[in-house]
């Protein structure tokens, strides 16, 4: 099968497949309501242990990661992985993540509703890292239901463009046939 370019939300839904989502709370673009930076995507267990994904989809990505000021490391963050499509699962991408950090790799060759996500790097696992506290927990569930609601917000309103382009179609469509 022909590779794809995949793009973050691609490489995102995967690993959230990957990690579970009725066994791991996810919550994506995590920021600063909870962790000192924001995370691409960060699970929780339902004992309260995070895990932080980074999404790379370029090697251009990869490269911008190492010039942020911060260095993925929340002290609440249990294990770090980077997620990257397949084919940028090279010595060349993988001396550029850290060495703490797991690498998942995500298959192109696969339709949109199923990709394959293998760990081809497990993580340090940080054992000195304790649990959520009941505060924090519910601050990670609150702000993972505020990103469904903004979500859905901009759902009405791509629909609500959809619509009106449609009537513009409509109408332009009928003056160039003369029906209108």
């Amino acid at each position: 099968m022909k590779q794809k370019k995949l793009t973050s939300l691609d490489v995102e839904v995967a690993v959230a497949q990957y990690f579970g989502p009725r066994q791991n709370l996810a919550v994506p673009n995590l920021s600063h309501g909870l962790l000192k930076y924001e995370a691409d995507l960060v699970f929780m267990t339902k004992s309260g242990y995070l895990t932080e994904v980074e999404i790379k989809v370029t090697k251009a990505d990869v490269k911008r990661d190492l010039e942020k000021n911060h260095r993925h490391d929340d002290p609440r963050i249990k294990q770090l992985y980077f997620a990257i499509p397949d084919y940028l699962d090279t010595e060349e991408v993988r001396a550029m993540i850290p060495q703490r950090a797991g690498i998942l790799t995500v298959s192109s060759d696969r339709d949109l509703t199923y990709r394959y996500v293998k760990c081809t790097r497990n993580p340090y696992v940080d054992t000195s890292t304790r649990a959520l506290g009941l505060s924090d927990m519910y601050q990670f569930a609150r702000l993972g239901a505020l990103r469904i609601w903004a979500l859905k917000r901009d759902k009405l309103r791509a629909k609500a463009e959809l619509l009106e382009l449609r009537g513009r179609v409509k109408l332009l469509q009928e003056t160039a046939h003369g029906t209108k």
